[in-house]
């Protein structure tokens, strides 16, 4: 069998797409200063003026920290997986699924200091050691906020079926457009016949 732990993880290419410069919000702030209600609107997009006020954990120097992922399937409560600690204890724990189930993944992030551009959320599955599926999904642009944000995949349908059964060993990216890696981890999906 294929062993997937030494296969990297990257976010799909979009030909011909030039990812815009990147500018930090103080640059984005001065610029048109003059104009007194293009400055409002920045403030109001912003939620200040003043960039240093903008950071949610001022001894963290990443610019995205992504908090938790959810699992969501309707009439059921959510499953959350905490990613702020040890996440090589996530390979170790199987969340359930069953099968044919439609579900959505939901992330939930902390954006500081600057604009976040082209956030990409990236999940390969692997079925005994091999590539089964693997999605590229584009959350955006996002600007620094004290606030928690959160991105939600489309509906997905759980596999369905006897040779569906079983154990995904899932990577998963969080990414941007200047590929900077801002959390990248492994976690595991049980489908089953029935929930647990």
């Amino acid at each position: 069998m294929a062993d997937h732990a030494d296969e990297v993880i990257v976010a799909d290419e979009t030909p011909g797409y030039q990812p815009p410069a990147q500018k930090s919000v103080e640059e984005i702030l001065k610029a048109d200063a003059e104009d007194e209600s293009l400055r409002k609107y920045k403030e109001a997009l912003l939620g200040t003026a003043d960039p240093t006020l903008l950071e949610v954990f001022p001894n963290d120097p990443r610019r995205v920290i992504v908090q938790k992922l959810a699992i969501l399937v309707d009439g059921r409560s959510d499953v959350e997986i905490d990613l702020t600690g040890d996440i090589e204890e996530l390979k170790k724990k199987n969340l359930v699924l069953q099968e044919s189930c439609q579900y959505r993944v939901k992330i939930y992030f902390y954006v500081q200091r600057e604009i976040v551009q082209g956030l990409k959320y990236v999940q390969q599955s692997y079925r005994a050691g091999v590539k089964v599926d693997k999605n590229t999904f584009m959350v955006g642009s996002y600007g620094p906020k004290k606030e928690l944000q959160s991105y939600t995949t489309p509906v997905e349908d759980a596999p369905s079926g006897l040779l569906a059964r079983g154990t995904y060993n899932i990577k998963s990216l969080f990414t941007d457009d200047d590929k900077n890696e801002h959390l990248k981890w492994e976690w595991k999906l049980e489908i089953k016949k029935d929930w647990e």
